[in-house]
């Protein structure tokens, strides 16, 4: 494991945060946004409402951000980030987790804990100089973002399927080309 777990899964919920605004809108409504959030199990409270999706909807160019800074404007955004959410790190025990860092009440607003959480994720990959493992997917027409948590740095396509494209171009181009002699 590169980073610790609660890093690991704070910077890939960034992306997907990220990604939820890439191309075709992925939260259009409160719904969409309790489904998004499900299987990240924030806690604390939620509003449920109108204003809390346009506030995560209004992190997404923030986070964008962190995935095509270098190192210096990305830790002023991240200094920024906890400095407006007045972030207060301590160590946390809950709902099956061990001990991790949360640095926002729990009644805070959502987007302010998933703000913080994000920039308290960054501040890993930041002292440990890993930001080129923040990636835009290398796909076509393709501007979602990943975290390349490989042991080989080698992932270069998004879950999205740009992958496979990329892969069944490059097949259709060898066979067009004819066997080889």
């Amino acid at each position: 494991m590169l980073f610790a777990h609660d890093t690991e899964q704070a910077l890939v919920a960034a992306a997907a945060t990220v990604n939820t605004g890439t191309g075709e809108e992925l939260l259009p409504d409160v719904a969409a946004l309790d489904a998004f959030l499900a299987p990240w199990n924030w806690t604390g409270r939620r509003r449920h409402d109108e204003a809390e999706l346009e506030a995560v909807r209004a992190l997404r160019p923030r986070l964008s951000r962190l995935w095509r800074a270098g190192e210096d404007e990305a830790a002023e955004l991240v200094n920024a980030m906890l400095r407006e959410a007045d972030a207060l790190p301590q160590l946390v025990k809950h709902d099956g987790w061990d001990y991790h860092m949360h640095a926002t009440p729990p009644d805070a607003d959502l987007h302010v804990r998933m703000q913080v959480e994000f920039a308290m994720a960054m501040l890993d990959v930041i002292r440990m100089k890993e930001l080129d493992r923040l990636r835009v997917c290398a796909g076509d027409d393709c501007d979602d973002v990943l975290v390349d948590l490989s042991k080989n740095r080698s992932r270069r396509f998004c879950e999205g399927g740009c992958g496979n494209r990329a892969n069944a171009a490059a097949y259709r181009a060898r066979r067009a080309a004819g066997p080889r002699s």
